[in-house]
């Protein structure tokens, strides 16, 4: 659905460094990225945004499409004035990602996309999760499933606080925003779109992930000319959290290296 709305943002690091998108998951919101935040912020100029309809962002009336999150980063950009910036996403953000580095490739300098896919099918299961939080009016529905998803069984062991905190950000989600994302993951086929990326690309894993497995990835890597891949060992699909110093050490070497040309 069309919208010409602003993102809810935060913009942290030196005003002069490269810029670097932080993109979210489905029914998390900028607290999603709170243990990369400092260490990039020290080399990065950090943008860190809610997608339409989660967390402090407007929640347009759905059903949404895949480009009306990604043209909702560029309008984003645009306001901060920022020409081009490489983009993290996890899960739904890399699905914007890879939007982005396909049909806006301008805008982007470097890629990495984490735990996602660019084809994640059946779509009628994400149509009827749609359905089933919208009658609901409320994403606690899905919660204890997609939990189950997001962390390791030791991770949710291990960390019940962690696990309770991000069960509560996913569940003040609204129901309407949530939905309308579920419905452009539904749509979601970027395989043929793969090949037009030309930003330097690098595909991070969650060993354990049952959401989008290392093969998802590894589709991505192959798909894009010069990506790699990294997997990570003991996570599931918010790799992020369960190896916050692995991934932001390989977002760091991708995205802030000195010896990269940004002419």
């Amino acid at each position: 659905m069309s919208w010409g709305g602003l993102l809810h943002h935060q913009v942290t690091g030196p005003p002069e460094a490269p810029v670097i998108v932080l993109s979210n998951s489905l029914g998390t919101d900028t607290r999603l990225w709170d243990l990369q935040v400092d260490a990039l912020s020290e080399r990065l100029r950090v943008v860190r945004y809610d997608h339409r309809g989660h967390g402090r962002s407007p929640v347009p009336r759905g059903p949404y499409a895949l480009q009306d999150l990604s043209r909702d980063v560029l309008r984003l950009l645009d306001h901060l004035g920022v020409a081009r910036a490489s983009l993290c996403g996890v899960s739904l953000g890399g699905m914007v990602g890879i939007w982005l580095g396909a049909y806006a490739p301008e805008r982007i300098e470097r890629l990495v996309l984490c735990c996602t896919s660019a084809h994640l099918p059946p779509g009628d299961a994400w149509v009827e999760r749609a359905r089933a939080v919208r009658a609901a009016g409320s994403t606690a529905v899905v919660a204890d499933a997609v939990l189950a998803r997001w962390l390791t069984a030791d991770g949710l062991d291990e960390d019940p606080v962690r696990a309770a905190a991000l069960r509560s950000m996913l569940v003040a989600t609204p129901a309407e925003g949530y939905a309308g994302c579920c419905e452009a993951i539904s749509r979601l086929d970027l395989r043929d779109a793969l090949g037009r990326i030309v930003a330097p690309t690098l595909a991070i894993a969650g060993a354990d992930d049952p959401a989008t497995p290392p093969e998802h990835l590894r589709a991505i890597a192959n798909g894009i000319l010069g990506a790699r891949l990294e997997v990570l060992e003991g996570a599931a699909h918010l790799a992020n959290l369960e190896r916050p110093d692995a991934l932001t050490a390989l977002v760091l070497e991708h995205c802030a290296a000195p010896e990269v040309d940004r002419a």
